[in-house]
This record gives structure tokens, C-alpha cells and sequence, in this order.
């Protein structure tokens, strides 16, 4: 991986999604590959179920805030982010979405949706939504990017970085990388 890699990335979702921290997870795998990264969020009224909004950019940037039409890649945790968020998405961009394409929600251009809080229910874990929505993201990144070059992470990275922040609890971190590895795993 040289260097020169760039991905801007928004993340999306209410309070209680865990959306800064799917931002941290992403953060310390680029820090971890030596790559620049800068986050930057927005919480408005997150305690009370308000929007939260993330930018994660990695590569040599100046500033951390996407402009609209720049994002390379959107994970949204509701559907209902996808019509105030997807505008951030560049023409080639593309959406991993909580939700069903019956949601009646516009679709900025490739949008891949995943049921996530159903799966989430599955496991008697509905805190689980976001990394379910991050493993999907890297499975679905995989087949996005083959073409170009490779996203700076991947299950592997996740899981070593979780391992990091988990280790002291044994069974958070197997629930945690057992989410991930239900979204990777989800078929396309």
C-alpha cells in the first residue's frame, strides 16, 4: 500500500449507532497502515436519537470535511440518511445501506441495502447494527473497488483493531467480530 492511497468516506446514522465508533475502527486501521487520515463529526441532538454524521478521509488531505459530491463511499445505519447524506457521494460513488431497497428511499447511484437491524435481531444484539454495516461495507468495498485500487483495510484489520480495543472483554469482542463477520458474509 503506497501512500498515495485516498478514499473520503461518510458515515451516517442517530445517536446510539455507534457511528463515531465504526469512524475510530476505520481511523486506527489507516494510523495502523501509516496512512494520513482525518475524521471529523457532527452530533446535533445525538443523545436524543438526532443525527450523527461522520467524515473519514484518508490520504493526504488538508482538511477534514467533505464537501458535497466528493465522498467516495456513504454507510448509512438508517435508510433515512441515505436522501439528506447521499449527496455527499461523487458520480462514481456508493451507499451500503441499513434498510431494504423497498424503503422508498432515492438511491444515489450504486446503493447496496442490507437489513441489518433484522440481523442484529437474529442475535438478540441490536447494538450489533454497526459493525453488521461495517463488515457489509468491506465485503461490498471488495467488489466495488476491483477495478482500482484495494480499500486500505479489511476483516482482517477490523478484527486485529478490536481485538486492541476489546481484549479485556472476552465476550464483547467475540459478539463484536462475530457482527462483522455476519456482514461480510452476507450474500450479495
Amino acid at each position: 500500500m503506497t501512500n498515495t492511497f485516498t478514499h473520503q468516506m461518510v458515515i451516517s446514522g442517530v445517536g446510539g449507532q455507534g457511528v463515531l465508533f465504526v469512524t475510530r475502527l476505520l481511523a486506527e486501521a489507516a494510523i495502523a497502515k501509516a496512512l494520513p487520515v482525518f475524521t471529523s463529526e457532527t452530533h446535533g441532538m445525538a443523545q436524543r436519537g438526532g443525527t450523527v454524521i461522520s467524515h473519514l478521509k484518508v490520504g493526504p488531505f488538508a482538511s477534514p470535511l467533505i464537501n458535497p459530491g466528493r465522498a467516495d463511499s456513504l454507510i448509512a445505519m438508517k435508510a433515512e440518511n441515505l436522501a439528506p447524506h447521499g449527496g455527499y457521494l461523487k458520480p462514481t460513488g456508493w451507499a451500503a445501506v441499513n434498510g431494504t431497497a423497498g424503503d422508498g428511499q432515492p438511491s444515489p447511484l450504486k446503493t447496496f441495502f442490507l437489513d441489518a437491524d433484522g440481523l442484529a435481531a437474529k442475535l438478540g444484539n441490536p447494538k450489533a447494527v454497526n459493525l453488521i454495516m461495517l463488515g457489509f461495507f468491506l465485503a461490498r468495498n471488495t467488489v466495488e473497488q476491483a477495478h482500482t485500487a484495494p480499500f486500505f483495510c479489511d476483516l482482517e484489520d477490523i478484527s486485529v483493531i478490536l481485538e486492541k480495543r476489546l481484549h479485556k472483554n472476552p465476550q464483547l469482542l467475540a459478539a463484536s467480530v462475530q457482527a462483522l463477520k455476519i456482514g461480510v458474509e452476507y450474500p450479495p
